[in-house]
């Protein structure tokens, strides 16, 4: 897995790699530039493309010089605005001196700010990066400003310009650049997985320069970005002469009037997962469903009619989730308050399950340890309260977790795995399309089975994450993001594996 380090170490580590390389900080510069440039080649293949490339009097300006360099010696046209906003580094220098000199080049001081530029131009961004600490002033926030003015497609090189890569930068939001696409270098940044700036940095990709990797292993941080390898060294390799018993017995509390739908989509991805046995606990009018819909499920039958009102013989089974379809009815509600108080294994809970416990919040106190939680923002909040941004949201589920002993996996764009000892796990799998109804109802499915084999809890939820994301990407890819559905989600649950089973 890759981690997630701060700017001050990302500097050091950069340090570190020229030391140990014997090589100039200006060679990893060209280095690092080079890559960008392969990225954006990637992109824009059409040589008839034209640039314009901002650059700043600091290593980030050094980065876009590079580029522009490297562009024009590909053959695009190129042109460059340098903001020459105080003391020029060092790398950036000589960039600026080796631009070849058919290429033009604007310089904008205060006391000059006339550029002009194509329509059609693409932008490339390499003001600031990631290595400011506060809001953009003078010149450098008029040349921000007047960027966000133009329609023009821009790319930005790290990070763009006027965002914070380790804190919130809402109190300057209108001071940064707005990409649509960024090139992070070396190592991803914290700001990078959080949804308000996503406004800013459009898509992303890491190209990673080859920092050194003994610093890297020996840095401390508490954030990591899930890779397919890391979700492969997870999975347990299945016995040759097993039989369905050394898989685990998984129950799914699921369903009321009008919502067993969220019952099958669970219970049909949980017999995706590799567990042995599956038993769907449904009310009384509703088990027909569930034994046309998932034959391969037994179905546990409530004395209630309409919803779950208890949930016996907990202790037959190796995972238990509750939540998906089961209403907020106040005999369901005490069937959980029950569950959570007998059980002896960790359980999962997810939708009705984390709205009932929102409005009962000190049964999170009596939650057996390492439960796995699966809100959305909106669940969260209402169980925990509301954030202000990203970065205060991921804090309270890292204090929440830790209070409460618990696993909590906040669903969203880069899905945040979040455990009791504070270390966060970002997925890395997904896309818009899981946006949709029964996506969630898949995930707990999912885990509920993986949890049921004997996968650690935080395994499991992990496994569950990138392997539905997984599946959904690859729905995507079938059906695109805007026709893809719950189904195909589901389908592609068996390719999902076998992309990680076989990387």
């Amino acid at each position: 897995m890759i981690k997630v380090l701060n700017i001050s170490q990302i500097r050091e580590a950069d340090k570190v790699t020229i030391l140990k390389e014997n090589i100039s900080s200006y060679e990893l510069m060209e280095r690092a530039s080079r890559l960008c440039f392969e990225e954006i080649k990637k992109i824009f293949l059409d040589k008839a493309t034209s640039f314009t490339v901002f650059a700043g009097c600091g290593n980030n300006g050094g980065d876009g010089l590079a580029i522009a360099r490297m562009l024009h010696e590909a053959g695009y046209s190129v042109k460059v605005v340098f903001i020459n906003f105080g003391k020029i580094s060092n790398d950036c220098e000589i960039n600026l001196k080796k631009l070849p000199k058919n290429i033009n080049v604007d310089f904008l001081d205060d006391d000059n700010f006339n550029f002009e530029i194509n329509d059609n131009s693409v932008i490339i961004d390499s003001i600031l990066g990631s290595g400011i600490s506060r809001k953009p002033e003078g010149l450098v926030l008029k040349v921000i400003n007047q960027i966000n003015n133009l329609k023009n497609f821009v790319i930005s090189i790290d990070l763009p310009s006027g965002l914070l890569a380790d804190e919130s930068s809402e109190a300057h939001s209108n001071s940064i650049v707005k990409a649509n696409f960024t090139i992070t270098i070396g190592l991803p940044k914290l700001a990078l997985f959080m949804p308000e700036n996503s406004l800013y940095f459009g898509n992303w990709i890491l190209v990673q320069i080859g920092l050194d990797q003994d610093f890297i292993d020996n840095s401390e941080t508490n954030y990591f970005f899930l890779q397919k390898q890391d979700v492969s060294n997870l999975i347990k390799i299945r016995p040759k002469f097993a039989h369905k018993g050394n898989f685990g017995h998984a129950l799914i509390a699921s369903g009321s009037k009008g919502f067993m739908g969220a019952a099958i989509l669970a219970a049909r991805a949980c017999l995706k997962s590799g567990c042995g046995l599956l038993t769907v606990h449904c009310p009384k009018n509703y088990s027909n469903i569930i034994q046309t819909a998932v034959p391969a499920a037994m179905c546990s039958i409530d004395d209630a009619e309409e919803v779950i009102s208890s949930i016996p013989n907990i202790d037959k089974y190796s995972a238990i989730s509750f939540g998906p379809g089961c209403s907020q009815d106040d005999k369901t509600a005490m069937a959980l308050k029950l569950l959570i108080q007998n059980s002896s294994k960790p359980l999962i809970l997810d939708a009705d399950g984390l709205n009932i416990l929102a409005n009962n919040k000190t049964w999170l106190a009596f939650l057996p340890k390492n439960t796995i939680l699966t809100p959305h923002v909106g669940e969260f909040e209402r169980l925990f309260g509301k954030s202000k941004n990203g970065f205060e949201r991921l804090q309270t589920a890292i204090e929440m977790s830790s209070k409460y002993n618990c696993i909590i996996v906040l669903k969203g764009a880069y899905s945040a795995i979040v455990l009791p000892d504070k270390k966060v796990f970002f997925n890395s799998t997904g896309n818009p399309g899981l946006a949709k109804g029964g996506s969630g109802d898949i995930l707990t499915g999912l885990m509920t089975g993986l949890l049921a084999q004997g996968y650690l809890p935080y395994y499991a939820a992990i496994l569950a994450v990138f392997i539905h994301g997984l599946a959904g990407d690859i729905a995507a890819e079938e059906h695109t993001e805007e026709a893809m559905n719950a189904d195909d989600v589901i389908k592609n649950i068996s390719n999902s594996w076998k992309n990680i089973l076989f990387c």
